[in-house]
């Protein structure tokens, strides 16, 4: 590690938190109907879906809204994808995808998880790449954070079971916030060399006297909104690796910048919509302090690089570069790995598989966290709150008092659906996997032998259920196995989630709000802060920590006593 390395790293955060001080306030305003630069064309929207954006709805209603919209687009995107190879825009001929491959990329995209069992440039049709999954990024994007803004309701009403209107907020978040961001930063991305195309692909004769096929597509603003979406996946089958879609280590720098910023964001615009501030700036500094700890961790565990290659004569001074571009080194692979499965955006760029043992065990444990750190737009924050209920349950049974979240006794119902929500992912996770280790069919499309295979599987299911979307490498993921049951997983972990914090919203939102007593706990403090990194650390770390133990820690000491896989 370097003191040049740390400066990049504060760099880019401080860019990210000095944006979304702004974007935060901005974002409230919208959800609010106080942005109407663009009215004339929502009020078309409206009329032409027959919504009178006013009319409040429930958490049933509200939810209800969400799952059709989401039905309908799984539905367009599985026939899509299965029909491709008789549709336009298609100049590489590409037939259409296999049903259970066409399942789990629609399931994948539809969930805002962008998990991939296939290479962009070698699968999907240009029409599949822009109204298929660019739209896809889109309306799962707002998805995420209309149902974070709907909980954020719940908390500033002070009793009423009105959480807003899921169309407005649906329309009013693609229009004055996805979609300006994203030609923006996609303007910004062909500038810096990636590639918006419908062109064919090109040939190229190469020094050795042979040919190479050069793929080329409308990238540049499907990177965009896949990063300011914590969509994940990528146009290219290695993702920002490629040199057109990580072109430079500016344009990764921004990538970082979009993958994080409306995260942070919305924590800021959750203090704004319950009126206090200080409530906001404590998730942020909970989810920022997370990624500055894992950003160190695999920087170091990097920076230390692999003794067996040390022994063969590698410089250690380099560090572990196996599967990483040198145009970015060491500190914005460190950063990007952190935030892109913190933020549960799931892109990369650079290869987890090829990290040491302690390097690729930091992003597999940050998904296992429940990725609200800072986690996907919107999913983050709703995660995040399920968290902080926790926190101040906990906080309630140490001093023998009701707890308090924001003015809202919170009581045996919201825990209740509280660990509903969180035992989603170690339920999915654990058992997709240890039924996959087992299999005959699965465990063929394991690479790699010992703990190292094991991680494989492991963090595909981690990543599918946690919505993701990276991957651990090696795996042969294009199976009838792995496409249902990845899918099943990304689907669970989306809709299994949420619907119990729907259900939290509206019985929080149906209670008085109670003013704050001499009694109260403090929910804007480090005491809190601290609790509440202690609540999500135990929680991930008890539910995961055996399977951890048998493959990236075994493998760590294995590695240390001279053996690889």
């Amino acid at each position: 590690m370097t003191l040049f390395g740390w400066a990049q790293i504060a760099l880019v955060l401080a860019l990210v938190v000095a944006a979304a001080v702004p974007l935060g306030r901005y974002i409230a305003a919208v959800v609010d109907g106080r942005v109407r630069w663009l009215a004339p064309m929502e009020a078309i929207f409206y009329r032409a879906a027959g919504i009178d954006p006013a009319r409040g709805q429930g958490w049933r209603a509200y939810t209800l809204s969400m799952l059709a919209v989401n039905a309908a687009g799984f539905l367009l995107l599985f026939l899509l994808l299965r029909l491709q190879g008789w549709l336009p825009l298609n100049p590489r001929g590409f037939s259409g995808m296999s049903p259970w491959l066409a399942f789990n990329t629609a399931a994948s995209f539809v969930t805002n998880t962008n998990w991939q069992a296939y290479s962009g440039e070698a699968a999907a049709s240009y029409l599949s790449q822009m109204a298929g999954f660019t739209v896809q990024n889109f309306l799962s994007a707002a998805t995420g954070i209309a149902l974070a803004v709907a909980l954020s309701r719940a908390f500033a009403r002070r009793a009423g079971s009105d959480l807003g209107n899921f169309w407005a907020d649906f329309t009013r978040i693609n229009l004055y916030l996805l979609l300006p961001l994203s030609v923006v930063v996609g303007l910004a991305f062909v500038a810096m060399g990636i590639p918006q195309t419908l062109r064919d692909y090109v040939t190229a004769d190469t020094l050795e006297g042979g040919s190479q096929v050069i793929a080329l597509g409308p990238a540049a603003f499907q990177i965009a909104i896949k990063h300011l979406g914590t969509n994940g996946g990528g146009f290219f089958g290695v993702n920002s690796l490629h040199p057109f879609e990580g072109p430079s280590a500016l344009a990764t720098a921004l990538q970082i910048w979009s993958q994080a910023v409306i995260p942070f964001a919305l924590c800021l615009t959750f203090g704004h919509i319950v009126g206090e501030l200080r409530q906001g700036r404590a998730l942020l500094l909970v989810m920022l302090g997370f990624v500055v700890v894992a950003t160190a961790a695999i920087y170091a565990a990097e920076a230390a690089g692999n003794p067996l290659l040390t022994a063969l004569g590698v410089d250690p001074a380099m560090g572990n570069m196996e599967g990483k571009d040198i145009r970015f080194g060491l500190p914005l692979v460190a950063l990007f790995t952190a935030t892109t499965t913190g933020a549960s955006c799931g892109a990369v760029n650079a290869m987890f598989s090829s990290f040491t043992p302690l390097g690729g065990l930091v992003p597999l444990f940050l998904i296992q966290l429940g990725e609200v750190l800072p986690g996907g737009v919107g999913s983050g924050l709703y995660g995040m709150i399920v968290f902080a209920l926790l926190a101040v349950f906990v906080a309630g049974l140490m001093v023998g008092r009701t707890p308090e979240y924001l003015g809202k006794k919170v009581q045996a119902r919201e825990i209740k659906l509280a660990m509903l929500a969180v035992l989603i992912l170690p339920t999915v996770v654990l058992g997709f996997t240890a039924v996959s280790v087992v299999l005959p069919a699965a465990v063929s499309s394991i690479a790699s032998g010992g703990p190292h295979g094991l991680s494989e599987m492991l963090y595909a299911f981690t990543s599918a259920a946690g919505n993701n979307g990276s991957a651990f490498g090696a795996l042969t993921a294009d199976t009838p196995w792995l496409d249902t049951t990845l899918g099943i997983s990304t689907l669970l972990g989306r809709y299994a989630f949420v619907v119990p914090v729907m259900a939290i919203a509206g019985s929080l939102g149906s209670k008085l709000k109670a003013p704050a007593s001499a009694g109260t706990f403090p929910t804007h403090g480090p005491l809190f802060a601290g609790l509440l990194a202690g609540v999500i650390l135990i929680l991930g770390g008890l539910q995961f920590l055996p399977s951890l133990a048998l493959g990236p820690l075994a493998e760590h000491f294995v590695m240390l006593a001279g053996k690889t896989f």
